[in-house]
């Protein structure tokens, strides 16, 4: 690892001992912890199940990652669902001869044929195996709405609507009906915690950083890069009495020490350094562990096969970020056993989707990475060295879905999108809840106005059908989803808190 500048760690310091506190003061959390009651586990025991949140920064398109298709010959007519999606998108329609056709195993809702991106091919060899699955049209809903409900004044909707910041808190809650910046992935690790062995390491492990999603009650994320973990390592703290290090780094490691080990009065000075001192505990640890799994086992080779790159395992740099990204959390679950690791909630992110502008330049890249990247890290999981391509669960998240409409050379924000969901738990090769209209706002019941779609499937049942796989309990579902309750009738594709994308045990 390269030195640390002192403000790198100052910040880092300050992400350790506030944990994902980012929206919240640090004894704000130790009061609510102390408040904490212990939760009935479901699924407790030695099996491990871990899940990984990608989340796509900025709004995906996801009208252009899953497309109807139409699979005759010629030209698609102008009133097929193809023709419709042409002619509302413009000049950002994907042609129909590019796009890479879905099998699914069950109908969609409401019927058609459907193809993904052309960039998307891992993700279509997942899907047609059955091991990948579409959820369409999820986002945040307070209530189910639709555009006669939308319209009129006094409607509960999310707040802020097509904001950035907003709705990704929403999206990682998921609560549309509140402020609380606790993750539903963080709430998970409050109950799952206590099933690991090993105290010392959160059981959420983040590689892109703060986030909301695994910002829990007791629990704060581990944080790690794509280059494993972040050492303190401009401060040699070695040996206590900070023996052969030059004048000046004697001093601060001298002064690091001391800040350390010393008995504070102050309750936000113990917590302090107790966190700090954890933290460089649970660094320690992961390192040592991840010694046994080089980055240049040839089990790790799939991720610079997936891109067409030589295998370099001693150029990282190489790999788009995202696998580099999923190969660290790949080494890492490789370690769990060495960790006392039962389960992980695991966070990585990609950013770019934001597409306002040169949206065909962008999006085909960010498609490429995250479909590539994703069945590489599945190739690495289904290996005979892991075997654990069942046991883990990736899912996509994104604030929102963008606008049908084409502002020119791209998309604004919109509301509804659709989601990816990979790995053996899933009930794969489908796609769950009904495809959105595509005709433009005028004459489209399900468009907000600005091509912006009404979302029928919500962001906590999306999640909550995660967690019930991952193991919560039905008497806890309702302390992390409380909206759940409320999703039920005809304004919803699927009603329920289980949308039936995850196979049961």
């Amino acid at each position: 690892m390269t030195s640390m500048r002192r403000r790198d760690f100052l910040r880092r310091s300050l992400c350790a001992t506030a944990g994902s506190a980012a929206f919240g003061s640090l004894l704000g959390k130790l009061s609510l912890a102390n408040a904490a009651m212990p939760r009935t586990l479901l699924a407790k025991g030695v099996d491990y199940r871990a899940m990984v949140c990608i989340y796509l920064y900025g709004g995906n398109d996801s009208f252009n990652m899953v497309v109807p298709r139409h699979a005759g010959g010629g030209a698609p007519p102008a009133g097929s669902p193809y023709g419709i999606y042409a002619g509302t998108r413009g000049s950002l329609a994907v042609p129909n001869a590019q796009l890479l056709a879905l099998n699914p195993t069950v109908a969609p809702l409401g019927g058609g044929e459907f193809g993904l991106h052309p960039s998307m091919t891992g993700t279509q060899q997942m899907f047609n195996a059955g091991r990948a699955a579409i959820v369409a049209n999820v986002g945040p809903l307070v209530r189910p709405v639709n555009k006669a409900s939308y319209e009129l004044p006094g409607t509960p909707l999310p707040p802020q609507l097509f904001s950035h910041s907003d709705q990704s808190v929403l999206w990682q809650t998921p609560r549309a009906d509140s402020v609380t910046r606790t993750g539903w992935g963080g709430r998970l690790a409050d109950i799952f915690a206590s099933d690991n062995g090993n105290p010392a390491l959160s059981m959420n492990i983040s590689l892109d950083g703060e986030n909301v999603f695994q910002a829990g009650v007791s629990v704060s994320p581990y944080f790690m890069s794509a280059g494993g973990v972040e050492d303190i390592d401009f401060i040699a703290t070695e040996t206590p009495g900070c023996e052969g290090e030059a004048w000046s780094n004697a001093r601060r490691c001298s002064t690091f020490n001391a800040m350390m080990n010393r008995e504070y009065a102050h309750p936000f000075e113990r917590a302090y350094a107790q966190k700090v001192r954890s933290t460089m505990a649970a660094t320690e640890q992961v390192a040592t562990a991840l010694l046994a799994i080089p980055v240049n086992d040839a089990v790790f080779r799939p991720f610079w096969d997936a891109f067409g790159l030589p295998w370099d395992p001693d150029n990282l740099a190489e790999l788009p970020y995202l696998a580099a990204q999923l190969l660290m959390i790949a080494r890492v679950i490789r370690v769990r056993a060495a960790l006392g690791m039962t389960r992980q909630l695991f966070f990585a992110g990609i950013g770019g989707f934001d597409t306002h502008d040169a949206q065909l330049e962008q999006q085909p890249g960010l498609l490429r990475d995250l479909s590539q990247a994703v069945k590489a890290f599945y190739d690495v999981l289904d290996a005979p060295a892991f075997g654990l391509g069942n046991s883990v669960t990736t899912f996509t998240a994104s604030e929102f879905g963008r606008t049908l409409t084409n502002n020119g050379d791209g998309t604004d924000h919109g509301w509804g999108g659709h989601h990816l969901v990979f790995g053996g738990g899933v009930d794969g090769g489908r796609i769950y809840g009904r495809m959105p209209d595509l005709r433009p706002p005028e004459s489209n019941p399900d468009d907000a106005g600005w091509g912006q779609i009404i979302p029928t499937l919500s962001a906590d049942q999306y999640a909550a059908t995660l967690a019930t796989w991952f193991g919560l309990s039905g008497a806890d579902r309702s302390d992390i989803f409380p909206n759940l309750e409320f999703m039920e009738g005809p304004l919803l594709s699927i009603e329920g808190p289980d949308l039936g994308f995850m196979t049961p045990g």
